[in-house]
Formats: C-alpha cells, structure tokens, sequence
C-alpha cells in the first residue's frame, strides 16, 4: 500500500469543516435555536454535546445571540450565525450578526457590576473565548465574533 492511500473505509480529514451558517427570528426563541443548532454541529464535527468544548461553544453562543435579540434587534430583522471549526489551528469561530450598527459592545463591564440584574454576559465570553470583538457589518449592522479552543489545554497548538 503507497503511504497516504486512503481506503475506502477511511475519509480524509479536513483541516477546515464545512461551516455552519443560519437566520435566526431576532426572539428569545430565535436565540434558543441558535444554541442548539451549534450543539449539533459541534456534534457532527466530533464534540459530544456533553464535552467541554461543546459547551463553552454552546454558552458562547448563548450568549451573543442572547445579546443581538436584547440589545440588537430592529424590527423586522434576524440575526445570523456563523460557527466554523478550524481544526489545523484549534478553534472554533463563532459570530453573530444582528443589524443594529449603533449599539456596539461595551468596553468594560457596567457600572452596576457586580450587583447589577444584568451585565456579566460578555464578562462570561471573556473568560471563555481566546478572544473576542466587533466589526461593523455594510451595509449595515455589525458582528460580534468569538474564537473558542477545541484544546483540552485551553491553549491553541
């Protein structure tokens, strides 16, 4: 057998998987789905939904589109999702779009952190993700974007 044969039981792996891209109702409901469509796919791409990465993914996701329905929604408009896995670097992307350009994610935490209702969400994607940000979407609105490691570790190979 040459070296990097495939037989027919075995499937190349890909280095980057087939991304998961969805609209959303911009609703409680909508942001409900949203997580679980991602649990699904992290799934299909090999995380449990029990597993670690699996569930940062799943809170991550929570939580921004938690975020574009409260904060970002204009009327008669969805939010989108983006997750894509990249398995040669170790992480997994996720973004949110909504279409509200003028409400940009705070800085830093509120000022009624830590006694405040409300808040500690991004506070909570902080710590979770690698990192984080906003870019603005044209024509309009913006992104929110995240970049989970599927490193055990929680450090990127």
């Amino acid at each position: 057998m040459l070296t990097g044969t495939i037989t027919s039981d075995e499937e190349p792996r890909r280095s980057v998987a087939e991304p998961l891209t969805a609209q959303f109702a911009s609703s409680p409901q909508g942001a409900r789905l949203a997580r679980r469509l991602a649990v699904r796919r992290m799934e299909e791409w090999g995380y449990p939904p029990a597993s670690d990465v699996s569930c940062t993914v799943a809170l991550v996701v929570a939580e921004l589109a938690a975020n574009a329905v409260r904060h970002g929604r204009v009327p008669g408009r969805d939010f989108g999702l983006r997750l894509a896995l990249d398995e040669a670097s170790g992480l997994v992307r996720i973004e949110v779009a909504d279409a509200a350009a003028a409400k940009r994610p705070p800085a830093a935490p509120p000022s009624s952190y830590p006694d405040g209702e409300s808040g500690r969400g991004l506070l909570l994607v902080d710590v979770l993700a690698l990192r984080w940000g906003s870019t603005p979407r044209h024509p309009v609105g913006k992104t929110v974007w995240a970049e989970v490691s599927t490193v055990a570790s929680g450090t990127v190979q």
